[in-house]
């Protein structure tokens, strides 16, 4: 099977699982604005947790639920990110934005659904280590963290710098992958360093690729909007760097994810496969 369709089997499986979930919800127009925010992503980080635990022996539907927590979770911090108070965005995935969709309220709350679900779903494979693990990805020392420090970027008296930008990024990109793709190893009881790594590495590039996507990028085919960083006055990846030392650097790290993955030897092509996407992908 090809990565194209790998990635797009396992997006339908974790949208199967998820549309399980909130056929558990009393129907309600936030049940409706949930559901218009999980579609159309490419479930990569669902993804990562499938593979992360197959090759870790955890069952088949386990995985997957895990994998349907990771998505809801990610699902909200963008319904909450496109608000007019945060990244004031009207498109998303190539649809109107929740708040657009819908109106500023319902979104707010179908966000906050949306991580309830994400934490309810983490709670149902039974282990309280990944529950945790998933709150300190989410919160005030990961994902929240990164977006707070992107927002008061805004304001700055000067750009940031690159060790700041990385900071940030580790925090708002890297934290969701980091649990992503250590499901398996904590589910498991496995040593968690080889997938820490490749998730650490993975995420930076993930970011500089989407630095990339704004500065050059269709915003047709990404199904967002792009240049807004420019606009902004934003430092990036991208205006720190140079484009193509940027890309340089993307590459770099695509090399040293591959590389974290020596000790699970051919059994991960297919991470291979998808770290490769990443700095290939054009949304």
């Amino acid at each position: 099977m090809t990565f194209p369709s790998a990635l797009g089997a396992a997006a339908e499986a974790v949208a199967g699982r998820l549309d399980s979930a909130l056929g558990t919800l009393p129907d309600s127009r936030v049940r409706t604005a949930m559901a218009h925010a999980l579609v159309g992503g490419k479930g990569l980080r669902g993804f990562l947790v499938l593979e992360s635990c197959a090759l870790h022996g955890v069952p088949p539907a386990t995985a997957l639920t895990a994998a349907a927590a990771i998505e809801a979770m990610h699902a909200y911090s963008l319904v909450h990110d496109d608000l007019p108070a945060m990244d004031d965005d009207d498109l998303r995935r190539g649809r109107p934005t929740v708040h657009v969709a819908f109106d500023e309220a319902t979104a707010i709350l179908a966000g906050d659904a949306l991580q309830s679900l994400a934490f309810q779903l983490a709670a149902e494979t039974g282990s309280a280590a990944l529950v945790a693990g998933l709150a300190r990805a989410a919160g005030a020392q990961g994902m929240v963290l990164g977006q707070a420090l992107d927002i008061a970027a805004e304001s700055a008296a000067a750009p940031l710098t690159l060790d700041q930008i990385i900071h940030l990024q580790q925090g708002k990109t890297g934290a969701l992958f980091g649990w992503s793709c250590t499901v398996g190893p904590v589910l498991s009881g496995a040593d968690q360093a080889p997938l820490a790594a490749y998730a650490r590495a993975l995420g930076l590039a993930f970011q500089i690729a989407d630095d990339l996507l704004d500065h050059e990028g269709d915003e047709a085919t990404a199904g967002k909007r792009l240049h807004k960083d420019a606009a902004a006055g934003k430092a990036t990846f991208v205006s720190l760097l140079g484009l193509e030392p940027a890309r340089a650097r993307a590459a770099e790290l695509i090399s040293q994810a591959c590389d974290a993955l020596a000790p699970y030897g051919d059994q991960a092509a297919t991470l291979r496969d998808a770290a490769r996407f990443v700095i290939s992908r054009d949304k």
